[in-house]
């Protein structure tokens, strides 16, 4: 430890700089050798293992890039750089620095504002590779790599949901909207501030890379697939070679029922609850999921999303899943859990403020 930095952590992630560099320089040149993959007793491809499926890969493509999915040499090699610099310029807390002042440091978002997270807790190592090649983006249908148009339905109930999403000034400004304002019934809050689901679609389906937290999991036997995904602690049991519940059963993470096409593992998800973790989707969502095992460490994960009350086509996207040795603990989600009621509460100040303001009693 060295002024507040611990220099074993910071060699070590030079170390993943450089790995990246030689990585991405692999892939460029095809040195990857292929390997024989593992299969189960019965012969099937074998997906069980932990990932960290944790990628700088953007979800949707920058307009930069137009229709092209994947890098040029050029552009994969700045790109490993500026990745390279970032990770050179993540430093660890000093543990004897004072705490911040009474309000934040004025500094934007959770990252200074009130000492919240740092670079540390936002990894950026990995990269999505499919071959020899770069992605530009996790979507990939349609062919310019941006989520479809939005159907007018959805858009107009993207407005009535997102004018109660505002920040806390210290007022009760919803009062001056109409119908029920965000803090009337704990229903209608966030699925992740209620740590009922993680942020991001990280338990999906699809499953999506996330801020941070993104180790899965996979237990596979011959009638049944477990995912454990580590954000919020969720499991997705895929039960195989079966049919969909009735169409009145409703889950957060939806009915999935898997079958092999080859040597691809296919899940097939519906009847989702009424507020799925995909963001703006509906209870019609319906996601298929393709794992294909490339070598011993990788799978390839390829998803399509069909919501025809919401985009006015379906869309997919892919991206790799590299083994890991890290371990998957028990993901200890609190805000729902102790801070739910004192939001409430808070809200009821709020609104009594304003009415005593207004003249009232």
């Amino acid at each position: 430890m060295a002024n507040g930095v611990d220099t074993h952590w910071t060699n070590d992630m030079n170390t993943h700089a450089n790995t990246l560099l030689l990585g991405l320089a692999a892939l460029l040149t095809g040195s990857f050798a292929t390997a024989e993959i593992p299969r189960t007793a019965d012969g099937k491809p074998d997906m069980s293992g932990t990932y960290n499926v944790g990628t700088s890969t953007s979800m949707q493509r920058n307009r930069i890039f137009g229709d092209n999915r994947y890098m040029t040499e050029e552009q994969a090699e700045r790109y490993a750089r500026a990745t390279q610099s970032f990770l050179q310029g993540r430093t660890s807390s000093d543990p004897d620095r004072e705490a911040p002042p009474e309000g934040g440091d004025g500094s934007p978002g959770a990252a200074g504002n009130v000492g919240g997270y740092n670079a540390f807790w936002i990894p950026r190592d990995g990269t999505t590779s499919l071959g020899k090649k770069i992605p530009t983006s996790i979507i990939y249908e349609p062919e310019n790599g941006r989520y479809p148009a939005r159907t007018e339905e959805s858009r107009n109930r993207m407005v009535r949901r997102y004018r109660n999403y505002r920040g806390n000034d210290g007022t009760a400004w919803w009062l001056e909207n109409e119908g029920p304002g965000p803090y009337d019934d704990p229903e209608l809050r966030p699925l992740a501030e209620r740590c009922l689901l993680g942020f991001s679609s990280t338990s999906g389906p699809p499953m999506l890379p996330a801020l941070y937290n993104n180790t899965k999991r996979i237990v596979q036997t011959a009638d049944t697939v477990m995912i454990l995904i580590e954000m919020n602690h969720d499991a997705r049991i895929v039960r195989m070679n079966s049919e969909h519940v009735a169409p009145d059963v409703r889950k957060w993470m939806g009915d999935s029922i898997g079958y092999w096409e080859g040597d691809t593992l296919v899940i097939d998800t519906t009847n989702f609850a009424d507020r799925p973790g995909l963001g703006g989707a509906t209870r019609n969502l319906h996601v298929v999921e393709r794992f294909t095992r490339t070598d011993e460490s990788t799978l390839l994960y390829d998803f399509t999303v069909d919501d025809p009350t919401v985009w006015t086509q379906p869309w997919s996207g892919q991206y790799s899943w590299p083994a890991t040795n890290e371990r998957l603990y028990e993901y200890a989600c609190h805000e729902g859990n102790y801070a739910l009621g004192n939001i409430l509460r808070g809200a009821r100040i709020l609104e009594a403020d304003a009415i005593v303001a207004q003249g009232g009693e």
